[in-house]
């Protein structure tokens, strides 16, 4: 088999050529990008900076073109990422929605212009058997006002385009995971920032039939507080089609039995009708171009939640994301319901692995409370503003929201007897009761400024104003529930958040750190910000992951993660009843907890 390949440039050539090497030995878990960058006159440009997105929009890798233009991302996770390219003289170049596969290498051909530049994703190569084959030739794009080279096929094996990903088709392949086993203060319900673990959590995604995604997590175990099992399993499917992907369905189920204290609170004693809270949606999501510069992030969750009685309700989400090279992003978006899991996990530190926002969702049970002997679910209603700029090495963001929050969720230490137990819901998985606070409206604003220091290191200072709840007074006088909602009024306060992040290099150790300051004593649900890269989090918390030498594992590695949440255990807000007794109101629980991952 022959192919005419004079047209191709040269810095292209190398990339296939410099990659025969590291294909003798492939990662079969990630995927790979690379490409040329040239001018509009197919010039190599040298020291063009090229930065790797996430779906979250988190910069997750940078590197500088040689000087043939080229440059390369290895071990890349599998999932949607976008790519921007900068260079000194020439108007910057944006591609979004290029979908990585392990094995699969996408390449792209960068054309520099001052007025436009260009991203084409010219070709996807299988790297399972090396970049060279006699199987396949391709060809690239070298300047704008040239015409591409076609591939010379033997005999048409491959006339399908989607045929090089659906080698193997008969069985399942990259298979991927990992197991992680933890213990600790299990996280009494989802607090900003954190990933609540009852145990021990695994997951698991691989393809089959060659286009097919297929992820499925779990996380089960025991509370730590009353030894009552608990469990929550996730399975998601999507199909790749080409060079884009068909919308992401998600099933997730989760399972907790209550006894003890918090069994004997709601049944008086009883021993029979103890009842179990039970959870299941079914989630959809997807992402779609609207031309070059807007893409709309979409997708609607229908939850049913049975606890004393059953409780069914639809949560849609939607952002519509604008990208200027000139002027930054500016999102809007939208929510009602129960925030997106994938929003729990952006706070941890970047995982080699893919699987966080996966395990994010798998065990957040709802937040239920009791009013009037009623069971509840807390949901909030988001409309949200955002904008984003980066410029070098610095990133300037905004974002202003308005919230609604139905059945607001607060925890209570030292709660338990105090009201009538049809207004309480004592803790599923913790000491702290849940009280039901009723209605609550919010609206703030955020400014941030991040610093990128190096490759891995970066810096972020923000400042925001948000609405929160507030005893009017420190007491009661009725001992009353109605009595306690009555007091609790919505106030407004100013905070400021500082977060370090980075990679040890003599370690590998990876690491996230925050404190956020407010001006007063504040209670909050949390706001889950869509259109920011991170959600500011109450108090001092660190979050860790160490590499650790996997003696006699020959595929994969283990890693440890630690997580203090509320190190100095900020805005505890005391009430005190009539008799003398006192309770806490508990925005962000202090919790400690470590774990051991293996990924494989």
């Amino acid at each position: 088999m022959r192919a005419n390949i004079s047209g191709l440039p040269v810095a292209l050539l190398t990339i296939i050529a410099g990659s025969q090497a590291a294909a003798a030995a492939p990662n079969t878990l990630t995927g790979s990008i690379g490409g040329v960058v040239s001018s509009a006159l197919g010039i190599p440009q040298f020291g063009a900076s090229v930065a790797l997105f996430n779906r979250l929009d988190r910069q997750v890798g940078r590197v500088l073109t040689d000087e043939k233009g080229v440059f390369q991302f290895d071990t890349v996770a599998s999932d949607v990422y976008s790519v921007r390219v900068t260079l000194s003289r020439y108007a910057p170049a944006f591609l979004t929605n290029i979908s990585i596969q392990p094995g699969i290498r996408r390449v792209l051909s960068i054309n520099l212009a001052s007025m436009l530049s260009s991203i084409e994703l010219v070709y996807s190569i299988p790297v399972t058997q090396g970049l060279m084959s006699d199987d396949w030739k391709w060809a690239l794009r070298s300047s704008l006002s040239t015409r591409p080279i076609l591939r010379l096929l033997a005999g048409d094996r491959f006339n399908d385009p989607l045929r090089a990903m659906r080698v193997g088709s008969a069985k399942f392949s990259h298979t991927r995971g990992m197991v992680n086993l933890s213990a600790g203060d299990t996280a009494p319900t989802p607090t900003l920032g954190s990933q609540p673990d009852l145990g021990t959590a695994f997951a698991l995604a691989t393809s089959f039939l060659g286009s097919n995604n297929l992820r499925f997590a779990g996380n089960f175990g025991y509370s730590a507080q009353s030894g009552n099992p608990a469990a929550g399993f996730r399975t998601s499917f999507s199909r790749q089609m080409g060079e884009s992907r068909t919308p992401e369905v998600a099933i997730t189920m989760r399972q907790t039995f209550l006894a003890g204290r918090a069994a004997n609170g709601i049944t008086g004693g009883q021993a029979s009708g103890v009842p179990a809270l039970r959870t299941m949606s079914i989630g959809v999501s997807d992402n779609v171009l609207l031309g070059e510069n807007i893409s709309v992030t979409y997708g609607a969750t229908l939850e049913s939640v049975q606890f004393l009685d059953r409780l069914n309700f639809v949560s849609p989400h939607a952002s519509v994301a604008y990208r200027s090279e000139e002027w930054g992003t500016f999102v809007v978006g939208y929510s009602s319901g129960i925030p997106d899991p994938k929003l729990y996990s952006r706070n941890l530190p970047a995982a080699e692995n893919d699987d966080q926002p996966d395990l994010a969702g798998v065990s957040l049970f709802p937040r239920v409370s009791l009013r009037d002997g009623n069971a509840h679910v807390q949901r909030t209603q988001n409309y949200e503003v955002g904008y984003r700029r980066t410029m070098g090495s610095r990133t300037v963001s905004l974002a202003a929201y308005r919230e609604g929050v139905s059945n607001t969720a607060l925890l209570a230490a030292g709660a338990d007897g105090a009201f009538a137990s049809q207004d309480v819901l004592p803790g599923l998985f913790s000491t702290e009761a849940v009280f039901n606070a009723g209605r609550f409206q919010s609206f703030g604003y955020m400014a941030s400024l991040q610093q990128r220091l190096g490759e891995d290191w970066t810096v972020t200072g923000t400042y925001g104003n948000s609405g929160l709840l507030e005893a009017t007074r420190d007491y009661l006088v009725l001992d009353s529930a109605a009595e306690l909602r009555g007091i609790l009024d919505a106030r407004r306060r100013h905070w400021v958040n500082t977060r370090l992040t980075g990679k040890l290099a003599a370690t590998g150790t990876r690491f996230a750190t925050s404190y956020q300051f407010i001006n007063g004593k504040g209670l909050t649900p949390g706001h889950y910000f869509q259109t920011q890269r991170m959600n500011p989090e109450q108090g001092w918390n660190v979050y860790l992951r160490q590499p650790l030498p996997a003696i006699g594992v020959r595929s994969g590695k283990l890693e440890a993660t630690a997580e203090i949440r509320n190190m100095l255990a900020q805005g505890y807000q005391p009430i005190q009843f009539s008799n003398g007794r006192r309770m806490y109101f508990v925005s962000s629980p202090r919790a400690l907890r470590g774990g051991l991952a293996f990924i494989f």
